[in-house]
């Protein structure tokens, strides 16, 4: 099943989607805002890479919602459960498809920054942990994406279900701008919400310099939304009736 879904993701271009949106991102924000940033006395490259690669593996999750989705419209979920199929196994095929994608945007993210100057300046250790940490979240949201997928009508309204507010994390998060360069109404919530959390330990992990203050926040909104989302995946995967 794994197998046959990597087919598809191939035969449909994701794999080259996966490539492409992290370069758009990067030069979409990167070039019109180093020259700002940098009058701040900020790194731009080094300081965007983290919600780069964040926004990369949210598109990955963007793209497994289609997948199951795609699945329940053409039979596909509804055959396996009248087989002797565990109800777990169509979902693991899922992610580790996900898992593939989510390591090539990745890659792609970390290549494409590298030439914008960017770099680890941790030990391997942290180099690591980065890179651990982004397939963790890529996989939480994943799993979240495909419970969606899998109670959404079509394709078309599960990414306009997923896609805004993936942008609007984004843009009104820490990832791509300080704190500071918010309004003063705005601040908190670009303060305090998960995107924000994620990407300043992902650029903690950077520069090689990891904190248990800004650790603890983004493991503990990870934790909470891994928990929903695998409870919710459960109950949608082992009830029949949502097959039919």
């Amino acid at each position: 099943m794994t197998a046959r879904a990597l087919r598809s993701a191939w035969s449909q271009g994701e794999f080259l989607v996966a490539i492409i949106m992290p370069l758009v991102f990067a030069l979409g924000f990167y070039l019109p805002l180093r020259l700002i940033m940098a009058g701040q006395g900020i790194d731009y490259a080094q300081f965007i890479m983290p919600i780069i690669v964040l926004q990369a593996v949210a598109f990955t999750a963007v793209a497994a919602a289609q997948r199951a989705t795609l699945d329940k419209m053409r039979g596909m979920t509804r055959r396996l459960a009248a087989m002797p199929v565990h109800p777990l196994v169509p979902l693991s095929a899922r992610m580790s498809t996900s898992a593939i994608r989510a390591v090539v945007s990745i890659a792609a993210a970390l290549t494409f920054g590298t030439l914008l100057g960017f770099s680890f300046n941790g030990d391997a250790l942290d180099t690591i942990m980065f890179i651990a940490f982004s397939m963790l979240v890529g996989l939480v949201l994943a799993i979240g994406a495909d419970c969606l997928g899998m109670t959404a009508k079509n394709a078309e309204s599960t990414s306009q279900l997923l896609v805004l507010p993936q942008l609007v994390l984004g843009l009104v998060s820490t990832g791509f701008a300080p704190e500071s360069g918010f309004p003063e109404w705005a601040r908190p919530f670009a303060r305090n919400q998960p995107v924000s959390h994620f990407s300043s330990t992902m650029r903690e992990l950077a520069d090689g310099v990891p904190t248990l203050h800004t650790a603890v926040p983004a493991l503990i909104w990870l934790g909470a939304l891994g928990a929903v989302f695998v409870v919710w995946s459960h109950h949608i995967q082992t009830r029949r009736r949502t097959y039919l």
